[in-house]
């Protein structure tokens, strides 16, 4: 039963042909000396014998698993925020349409940790998945859950399916599923998975296969994504550009170009991990002031005769609700129009130029510490416009930002 990893595409646990029942008669055997210590009647495939020998490292009770708390409501939708999955979260629903339209599987989005982000099927199919605790916020990575296509694809970078008793925890073994990773095609970092699981009778060879191409749609997607939002970053920042008139060039915060003018052609820039507005030295340009645009950077190769130009955030709260803040430097001003929420964050953050935590924070909007991912995900989201004009541990704003608060005239106080 162990075959070689050779292959080009993403292995099935049950080649076409094959009985399953059989199989999986087998595998039981196979499972059972393993978990005794025994002489195995065969060897599992290496994917999951690899697998196996990471959960039993990690001490994993293959009667219970491990214990896992779950997420609450506001903390499941913070993840969700954080994930970056849920723009093509459509895109895999719809290629996996016809794997669930029968009622017997179910589609499950989990995230770069193994946490149940999405699940969708059949009533009577998500009730037994209920059963093993296979819900939205819980955590199946393979140190919690042990072997199973979520987090072994993501333990192993590839897809893989697992079918009865490869699934590490005794319970599991009346099931198969079928996942496979989405990479964020900027970075190459893993964002999570993608996977279809179901009754153990449910098993196809071809169902990794296709789960492994709409993973591939996916990342696709995010790359047309990514593509627009340097267009509108582009649109931008082509005026200022022409302006100057001097080496520059419009980035997104990884670097990515979307515009340059008078300086050699190249697809992104090496930043700083901090990068802050003010002047620094890159290693392809030498000298450099940095001005934040929405979305991105402006980097303009520094004239010496020219001073460094300081950033200012003008935050308007004089109406609560309708919030608004200017940005200003050098390349001239921009502006958006935070959420209510967001606007309060910056206030707070202004008014504590040294940085609140995550839990400082929390306590401050909500009356509890303990909302520290939902504060992260907002702070996620105000940097997508205010990039590297907030800084981390603590949140503040960077050095080189000048903030000016205007609130509300009953804020003010009276003389």
């Amino acid at each position: 039963m162990s075959t070689s990893d050779g292959h080009a595409g993403p292995e099935p646990a049950v080649s076409a042909g094959d009985d399953p029942r059989h199989y999986a008669h087998l595998l039981a055997q196979v499972y059972d000396a393993a978990m005794a210590g025994e002489k195995m009647p065969a060897r599992p495939r290496s994917v999951i014998g690899e697998s196996w020998d990471r959960v039993l490292q990690a001490g994993v009770d293959p009667d219970l698993g491990a214990l896992d708390e779950g997420l609450d409501m506001s903390e499941l939708e913070a993840r969700r925020l954080e994930s970056g999955l849920s723009v093509v979260l459509d895109d895999l629903t719809r290629g996996l349409d016809s794997v669930i339209a029968d009622g017997d599987n179910i589609l499950v989005v989990a995230d770069a940790r193994g946490r149940v982000l999405w699940r969708s099927g059949a009533p009577r199919v998500l009730q037994r998945a209920d059963r093993l605790g296979f819900v939205e916020g819980a955590d199946w990575g393979e140190n919690t859950v042990g072997t199973n296509a979520i987090g072994t694809a993501l333990m192993s970078g590839r897809a893989v399916q697992v079918f009865s008793a490869e699934h590490f925890v005794r319970t599991h073994h009346s099931w198969t599923c079928a996942g496979a990773p989405i990479h964020d095609p900027r970075s190459g970092a893993l964002l999570g998975v993608v996977d279809v699981s179901g009754p153990a009778a449910t098993i196809h060879p071809t169902t990794v296969a296709l789960v492994d191409v709409v993973a591939k749609l996916a990342e696709s997607r995010l790359r047309d994504h990514h593509r627009r939002s340097l267009d509108q970053l582009r649109s931008v920042a082509a005026p200022m550009l022409a302006r100057f008139g001097g080496p520059a060039l419009a980035i997104d915060d990884d670097g990515w170009v979307a515009a340059l003018d008078g300086v050699s052609p190249r697809s992104r820039l090496t930043l700083p991990k901090q990068t802050s507005p003010g002047r620094l030295w890159l290693h392809s340009l030498g000298e450099c002031d940095i001005e934040p645009l929405p979305g991105g950077w402006l980097v303009r190769v520094a004239d010496h005769r020219r001073p460094s130009s300081a950033t200012v955030i003008d935050l308007d709260l004089t109406d609560p609700h309708h919030p608004r803040v200017e940005v200003s430097g050098g390349s001239g001003r921009w502006t958006m129009q935070p959420s209510p929420r967001h606007a309060e964050i910056l206030a707070l953050l202004a008014g504590h130029r040294d940085g609140l935590s995550a839990a400082d924070l929390s306590t401050r909007l909500f009356g509890v510490a303990d909302r520290t991912v939902t504060v992260r995900a907002e702070i996620s989201r105000l940097r997508k416009h205010l990039g590297g004009m907030l800084a981390a541990n603590p949140y503040r704003f960077a050095d080189g930002v000048t903030v000016r608060v205007n609130r509300a005239l009953a804020d003010v106080p009276t003389a």
